[in-house]
């Protein structure tokens, strides 16, 4: 019904149902003109020819010497114009007559011409001294006819009749057939009128379907260029160079758009990095200034006198504010790898190798913690990173693994490392002999400053950023990670890409 009704309001149906009126309205008017001046018109041009053939016999009359047979000529005048001719002389001796009817009804005629008046009234034509036209209504015969009679100058009396009937006739059958071709022209030109609109309409409803399109902010559809130099044309060749504008300019809005979001983004993260650096500053900071703090304090008041307590104070000072270095040194690259300002420098490299480093650089801590390290990876795994971050994935799981390693029921100590292939990845565990992490806290570890054990061990309890740091690594390299317990210690693991 909705697509009915969008028919009935569409260009093309108002085009058709107008073209259709106007074809109805002009054969209206063609058959009213034909009832009310066909007849009038057809009487007055037989008014005229009758004149002319008054005007011709008489012209003969007048001139006998002309060479011309009479009766030939009005013979033929008679059968062209369909005319009864009678001329009868003063004897009412008959002279010529082209019907025996008219021959023998010219005294009843003559008749009719004086009672006319009587039966109907006058209903003149034409009259002047010689003749007049007259149109007869014989309600006896019910025939209507023009009729003129005249004098001829050689007082001969002249009698011309012309029957009305064929010309109603002629009118009935003219207003018939203007109907039967209305209807037929109505028909063809509904057909043409189609074929018309739809030329017409057709290329207007692909307009409208691409500018409804544009409405939407869909560019996508383009109207088809024909070769016709024509306004419409134009017009489709205008909406596509403004619908190529549009798309261009909306783009470019959104493009704008995207760079003012991402510049409000980076604008919103650096005020969220910087508070958070505050934020974590001032809660790190707190016990190593109150220890410098205090140790300061009993310097300037010579608490200990001796020079051996003295020195003790001053390396606590010392030993401290390199504490405070490193943390501060650690935030503001945790920062830095969280908030996306950090550039990596890959490369190809050996993770094998790598990893016997950081063993070697650990020696110290390994033999003073009697911790066994078993690490039987011999062949060379290429992989594709920034070497330095990765150190210090490693680094971080691996000085937390000493850290947390404790003896096994046989007395051991140990931290064991391989390597797995897994596609184009690798994935490297550290594991390490001693206490699980509670379930509470897997997920805990990778946060900042947070520890497992909840110690503030200045000796080796750690900042607890490190495992932070690893995570931020992992995530910008969009890389796995993580940490599960096993039956005797807990295990640590990490992904990288492997080198093509």
């Amino acid at each position: 019904m909705k697509k009915i009704k969008e028919k009935f309001k569409s260009v093309r149906f108002k085009l058709f149902i107008t073209f259709c009126i106007f074809i109805m309205f002009l054969v209206f008017c063609l058959i009213a003109i034909n009832r009310l001046v066909l007849e009038n018109f057809y009487m007055y041009s037989k008014t005229k020819t009758i004149k002319e053939v008054y005007q011709k016999i008489n012209d003969y009359y007048a001139n006998p010497s002309l060479d011309k047979n009479l009766e030939t000529e009005l013979k033929k005048i008679a059968y062209k114009n369909n005319f009864d001719i009678l001329i009868q002389a003063d004897t009412n001796l008959i002279v010529f007559s082209t019907n025996r009817d008219l021959l023998e009804n010219v005294e009843k005629i003559t008749n009719l011409l004086n009672m006319q008046e009587q039966i109907k009234g006058p209903n003149l034509i034409y009259k002047d001294e010689n003749m007049q036209i007259t149109k007869i209504t014989d309600s006896t015969n019910n025939l209507n006819y023009i009729l003129l009679s005249g004098k001829l100058v050689n007082e001969y009396n002249l009698y011309i009749r012309i029957p009305i009937a064929p010309i109603e006739e002629s009118v009935r059958i003219s207003n018939e057939a203007l109907i039967l071709i209305g209807l037929l022209t109505i028909i063809i030109a509904s057909f043409a009128i189609s074929f018309i609109t739809r030329k017409f309409t057709n290329p207007i409803s692909q307009l409208s379907e691409i500018t409804n399109q544009m409405a939407r902010l869909d560019f996508s559809k383009k109207y088809r260029i024909t070769d016709s130099d024509d306004e419409i044309n134009e017009l489709g060749k205008n909406i596509n160079t403004m619908s190529d504008k549009l798309e261009s300019t909306i783009n470019q809005l959104k493009e704008n758009n995207k760079e003012l979001e991402k510049d409000i983004e980076e604008k919103s993260k650096i005020d969220e990095m910087r508070k958070q650096f505050i934020s974590d500053v001032s809660h790190e900071l707190k016990t190593p200034i109150a220890l410098i703090q205090g140790y300061a304090e009993g310097l300037i008041e010579n608490v200990n006198k001796d020079e051996e307590s003295r020195k003790f104070y001053a390396e606590v000072i010392l030993d401290e504010s390199n504490k405070m270095d490193q943390l501060v040194k650690q935030l503001l690259e945790l920062m830095k790898l969280e908030y996306g300002k950090r550039e990596f420098n890959d490369k190809k490299f050996d993770l094998n190798e790598l990893i016997k480093e950081v063993i070697r650089k650990c020696n110290v801590m390994l033999e003073e913690n009697s911790i066994e390290v078993i690490f039987n990876q011999t062949e060379p795994v290429y992989v594709y990173a920034d070497d330095f971050y990765i150190d210090q994935i490693v680094t971080n799981y691996f000085t937390n693994a000493i850290k947390n390693a404790e003896s096994t029921t046989d007395g051991k100590k140990q931290i064991q490392i391989r390597i797995e292939k897994n596609g184009d990845k690798a994935r490297a565990f550290v594991f390490n002999t001693g206490k699980n992490i509670d379930k509470d806290d897997l997920d805990r570890v990778w946060g900042r400053f947070y520890k497992v054990d909840g110690s503030r061990n200045r000796e080796n309890g750690g900042s607890g950023i490190g495992l932070s740091i690893v995570k931020a690594i992992q995530t910008n390299y969009k890389n796995g990670y993580g940490v599960s317990n096993k039956e005797n210690g807990v295990e640590f693991y990490f992904d990288i890409n492997l080198s093509n």
